[in-house]
């Protein structure tokens, strides 16, 4: 009777969105045959600058994909946005993987691929120019595209940081040379 009572119960709505990249299998051979083992890579994000990523490790991909989702909620980071896409251009490397973000004009799009693709449309990015540079391994893609995320500055931050103020906008000119 609880048991029913609970899968009447309406579902918890996230404001995440959660997205598997990539579900690996693993096989241990002991003597009565082989033991499986899955891991699955699982990116969450809210689609407006907050995301996170996780690797969860079970005997049954759907407990690992469950793990690596609530250790993606865990390691959320807040990407700083300039409108739609990222303030500066940014190139960081993990492991054998490296990967090249720049900032692109509205309208362009995500140009991006595989594991970086699935971050940044995940984080609400929704111009910029992505390039996977060296290993495939999507795991370390991963890695490396939250690595240049916590390298991004905004530039009122690169002000504060220094203890200087913002300088004042220029008023556009009206003459053409």
């Amino acid at each position: 009777m609880a048991r029913r009572e609970r899968d009447n119960e309406p579902a918890v709505v996230s404001e995440f969105d959660e997205n598997v990249i990539s579900i690996n299998r693993s096989a241990k051979v002991v003597k009565g045959g082989k033991n499986m083992s899955f891991g699955a890579l699982v990116v969450v994000g809210n689609r407006k600058g907050r995301v996170g990523y996780g690797y969860g490790k079970a005997n049954e991909v759907s407990d690992a994909i469950r793990k690596g989702s609530e250790a993606a909620h865990k390691n959320l980071v807040t990407i700083p946005m300039n409108g739609d896409t990222i303030p500066h251009e940014i190139e960081c490397k993990f492991g054998g993987a490296r990967v090249l973000l720049r900032p692109a004009s509205s309208g362009t799009g995500l140009i991006a691929g595989g594991a970086m693709r699935a971050i940044l449309e995940l984080a609400g990015v929704k111009d910029v120019l992505a390039k996977s540079l060296g290993a495939s391994n999507s795991i370390n893609v991963a890695k490396a595209t939250f690595a240049a995320i916590d390298a991004l500055t905004t530039r009122e931050a690169v002000y504060a940081k220094r203890g200087m103020a913002m300088p004042e906008k220029a008023p556009a000119e009206t003459e053409n040379n």
